[in-house]
C-alpha cells in the first residue's frame, strides 16, 4: 500500500469531502433544509461515514466554522509583549480579526447560522458561543496588558477585560461584520480594514491606556 493510500489518509480525505459537501449544502439550502443524507450523497460517502466523523449536524456546522476561521488566520495569535508599544500590538490583533471577516465563505456561513438561530435561540446561543471561543486571543491580550498596569480605568474603578474586549469587537464588527452579514454589503478592502483597525485601536486606547512608558511611543 502506498503512502497516499494509507487508512489514515483515506479517512482524512473522506472527512474533507464531507466538510466540502456540507459547506455547499448549507449555502445552497440553508441550515434547516440540509440533512446528513444530502451531505452524504453530495460527498459520495455513506451516511454512516458522515456520522463517524461528526455526531450531529450541529457538530458538523461548528467544524466548518472553525475550519474557515483557521484558514483565514495564519500562525498563532500574537501574545502580549511588555516591551512593545500597545498600539502596534493591538493593530496586529485587529488586522488578524479583520482578515477573517473579509473571508466571503465565512460570512456566508455566518448568514446561514443566523438564519438557523431565528427558529432556535438555543442554537443561536451555541453558535455565538463557539465563535466567541475563537475571539479569546483579544481578551487574553487585554488581560495581560491590564495585569501589567498598561490598561485600566482612569478613575480607578475595577477594570473588566471581558467587557473591554466586547467593546473592541463591537467597534470592528460595526463596520466589517454586521453590515456584510445582515445587509449584504461588500467586504472591506485592505485600505478600509486598516482604517477601521486604526480608528478602533485609537478609540480603545484613548479610553483604557494608562500613562505611557517609553516603549509606548507610536
Amino acid at each position: 500500500m502506498s503512502t497516499a493510500d494509507t487508512p489514515q489518509r483515506l479517512t482524512d480525505r473522506k472527512r474533507a469531502a464531507v466538510l466540502e459537501a456540507a459547506i455547499e449544502e448549507f449555502l445552497a439550502a440553508g441550515y434547516d433544509a440540509t440533512s446528513m443524507d444530502r451531505i452524504a450523497a453530495r460527498a459520495s460517502v455513506s451516511k454512516r461515514t458522515v456520522y463517524n466523523h461528526f455526531p450531529s449536524k450541529e457538530a458538523l456546522f461548528a467544524a466548518i466554522l472553525h475550519r474557515l476561521w483557521d484558514a483565514a488566520l495564519t500562525g498563532a495569535a500574537p501574545a502580549y509583549r511588555a516591551d512593545a508599544p500597545l498600539r502596534a500590538q493591538l493593530l496586529e490583533l485587529l488586522h488578524r480579526k479583520l482578515r477573517l471577516m473579509s473571508d466571503a465563505s465565512f460570512l456566508a456561513l455566518v448568514r446561514v447560522a443566523l438564519a438557523a438561530g431565528i427558529h432556535s435561540p438555543e442554537r443561536a446561543r451555541d453558535m455565538v458561543a463557539r465563535i466567541g471561543e475563537r475571539e479569546e486571543d483579544v481578551t487574553i491580550w487585554i488581560r495581560a496588558a491590564a495585569a501589567d498596569a498598561r490598561l485600566g480605568n482612569a478613575d480607578g474603578a475595577p477594570f473588566d477585560p471581558l467587557f473591554a474586549a466586547h467593546q473592541l469587537h463591537a467597534l470592528v464588527k460595526g463596520f466589517a461584520f454586521w453590515p456584510q452579514v445582515t445587509m449584504g454589503q461588500p467586504t472591506l478592502s485592505a485600505a478600509e480594514q486598516d482604517h477601521v483597525a486604526q480608528s478602533a485601536a485609537d478609540m480603545f486606547l484613548a479610553r483604557y491606556a494608562r500613562p505611557a512608558r517609553p516603549s509606548d511611543t507610536k
